[in-house]
C-alpha cells in the first residue's frame, strides 16, 4: 500500500519535534508534522523556558539585598512587567523559529494546523486535506485542569500568566504540586503578596517528606501564604477584585487567581477511541513499552501518554521511537529512574526513592543534613539547604538522593549521572571533596541519622 508518509506527526512539542527530526533527518523517513498553536509545544512557549526566566527575574531582589551585605551599594527599583514581558515574547518567538529550522532542516513537512485521526493511516487537517502515512505518532501532550468550581471562568492557569496584562498585586494560587509551588515563588519575589490554597496536608505531594517540608518552610519564611488543608469553595467578581471563599470560612479578595490544579492529556476529540485506541481514566493514551498503542500503526508520545510528564522523559521517547520504527534498533525508555527539579526558592532536585518508598521496599540508612550555606550565612540570612541520600543496607547503594538548596537542579544532574549507574555509599565517600561547597556535603557524610 502506498502512502503519502511513512511519518505522520500530530503535535510540535519536544516529544514529536524530537521524533519527526531524528525519523527524517537521521533515519532517512518521509515525515510531516501537524501544529495547531505554535512550534515548541508547552514546555518552549508555556512551561519551562518561560517560567524558568521568570524565576530568574524573581531572584534578583535577594540578589541586591545580598549584595549590601556583602559591601556594595546596591539597590533595586520596581519590576517593569511590561519590559519583561515584551522581552519573553520575543525570546519564545526565536525558540519557535529555532524548532521549525530544525524541521525544515531534517526534511519534515510541516502544517500549521489541527489535525484529527480518520482511520489507521489517516489524519485529516483543519481545512478537509486528508494525509495518509505508514505510522502516525500522537504527541499533543497535556493542558491545565480547573476543577468544576461556581467561579471558575474567573481563575487563569499556567497557560495565560506569561500573557497578563499587569502583575497583580495581590494573587492567590491554588494547588501544591510543583507548578503552584513554583509559581507562588516566583509571583512572591516579583512582589506580588501571595497566597496558596492547598487541600492536603503538605504541598510537594510524591516527593521526599523530609525535603518538601524543607521547602515548604523556606517559602513561609520568604513570605509565601501557604494555607493547608484549605480549598476554594466559589469565587466570586467584586469591585475591586476576586473573591475566594474557602473550605477554611475565609473569605479574601484577590487581584489574580491561578490555578495550578493538574493537568490532563490532550487526546479528546482525535477520533481515537473510535479506531480502538484505549484512552486511561485521565485521558491518557494507553501504550507499551515501545510507546505502541491498540493500534499497530499508531503511537503516542510525551504527556498525552501520562506516564513521566517532564519534557526530557518525552524527548527520550520520541527519540526511541524513531530509533525503534525507523532505525531498526528496538529500543525502550526506563522510566523508572530520573532527576528532575523543582525551581521554587530554594530549588529542590531529587532522583530515585523517597525516604517513604524505600522504606516500604528494603532496609535502609539514611544520611541527611541540613545546614546554613556560606554566602547566605554571611549575608545574614536564615536560609538552611538540606542534604540527603537514602542507601540500602543490603547492596549499599544509593537508592535515592534528595537536594534542596540554591542550585539544586544543576547539582541533582550531575549526581543523577552516578545514581543512574548504580553508585554505592562507598563510592560517594571514597570521592575527594570540593570544598568549600554545599554539594561537598554529599560526600562527606560518614554516619547514618537514621536506620528502618
Amino acid at each position: 500500500m502506498s502512502f503519502d508518509y511513512d511519518l505522520f506527526v500530530i503535535g510540535g512539542g519536544s516529544g514529536g519535534v524530537r521524533a519527526a527530526r531524528i525519523a527524517a533527518g537521521t533515519h532517512g523517513a518521509k515525515v510531516a508534522l501537524a501544529e495547531e498553536y505554535r512550534m515548541g509545544g508547552t514546555c518552549v512557549i508555556r512551561g519551562c523556558v518561560p517560567k524558568k526566566l521568570m524565576v530568574f527575574a524573581s531572584e534578583y531582589p535577594d540578589m541586591v539585598a545580598d549584595a549590601r551585605s556583602y559591601g556594595w551599594d546596591a539597590r533595586i527599583g520596581g519590576f517593569d512587567w511590561s519590559a519583561f514581558r515584551a522581552k519573553l515574547d520575543a525570546e519564545l518567538t526565536r525558540l519557535e523559529k529555532a524548532y521549525r529550522c530544525g524541521l525544515s532542516g531534517a526534511g519534515v513537512t510541516v502544517f500549521d494546523s489541527r489535525a484529527v485521526l480518520v482511520d489507521a493511516h489517516t489524519v485529516k487537517l483543519a481545512d478537509g486535506t486528508q494525509v495518509s502515512a505508514k505510522y502516525i505518532l500522537v504527541a499533543t501532550g497535556g493542558a491545565p485542569f480547573i476543577p468544576d468550581v461556581p467561579g471558575r471562568e474567573l481563575a487563569i492557569t499556567s497557560n495565560e500568566i506569561f500573557q497578563m496584562d499587569a502583575l497583580p498585586s495581590r494573587v492567590l494560587v491554588v494547588g501544591g504540586g510543583y507548578i503552584a509551588s513554583e509559581f507562588a515563588c516566583i509571583l512572591n519575589g516579583l512582589g506580588c503578596e501571595v497566597a496558596q490554597y492547598y487541600r492536603g496536608a503538605q504541598i510537594l505531594r510524591g516527593f521526599d517528606d523530609e525535603a518538601r517540608g524543607h521547602v515548604a518552610e523556606a517559602m513561609r519564611e520568604n513570605g509565601v501564604g501557604i494555607h493547608c488543608g484549605t480549598d476554594v469553595m466559589r469565587l466570586e467578581k467584586v469591585a475591586d477584585g476576586i473573591r475566594a471563599v474557602a473550605t477554611d470560612g475565609s473569605e479574601r479578595v484577590f487581584d489574580a487567581v491561578l490555578y495550578a490544579t493538574g493537568r490532563k492529556p490532550n487526546s479528546s476529540g482525535l477520533g481515537l477511541e473510535a479506531l480502538g485506541v484505549a484512552l486511561g481514566r485521565n485521558g491518557q493514551i494507553e501504550v507499551d513499552e515501545y510507546s505502541q498503542t491498540a493500534v499497530p500503526s499508531i503511537f503516542a508520545v510525551g504527556d498525552v501518554t501520562d506516564r513521566i510528564n517532564l519534557t526530557p522523559v518525552a524527548i527520550r521517547e520520541g527519540h526511541a521511537f524513531a530509533d525503534t520504527i525507523f532505525g531498526g534498533q528496538r529500543r525502550k525508555v526506563d522510566h523508572s529512574l530520573f532527576a528532575s527539579a523543582v525551581f521554587t526558592q530554594p530549588e529542590m532536585g531529587t532522583i530515585g526513592l523517597t525516604e517513604e518508598e524505600a522504606r516500604e521496599r528494603e532496609p535502609i540508612e539514611v544520611y541527611a543534613t541540613a545546614f546554613r550555606p556560606m554566602q547566605s550565612a554571611f549575608a545574614g540570612r536564615p536560609d538552611r539547604v538540606l542534604m540527603k541520600l537514602i542507601v540500602s543496607q543490603a547492596s549499599r547503594k544509593i537508592l535515592g538522593c534528595h537536594i534542596v538548596a540554591p542550585g539544586a537542579g544543576e547539582m541533582i544532574q550531575l549526581v543523577g549521572i552516578a545514581v543512574t549507574m548504580g553508585a554505592t555509599k562507598e563510592q560517594f565517600d571514597a570521592t575527594i571533596a570540593v570544598h568549600p561547597t554545599m554539594a561537598e556535603e554529599l560526600v562527606t557524610m560518614r554516619s547514618p541519622t537514621r536506620r528502618g
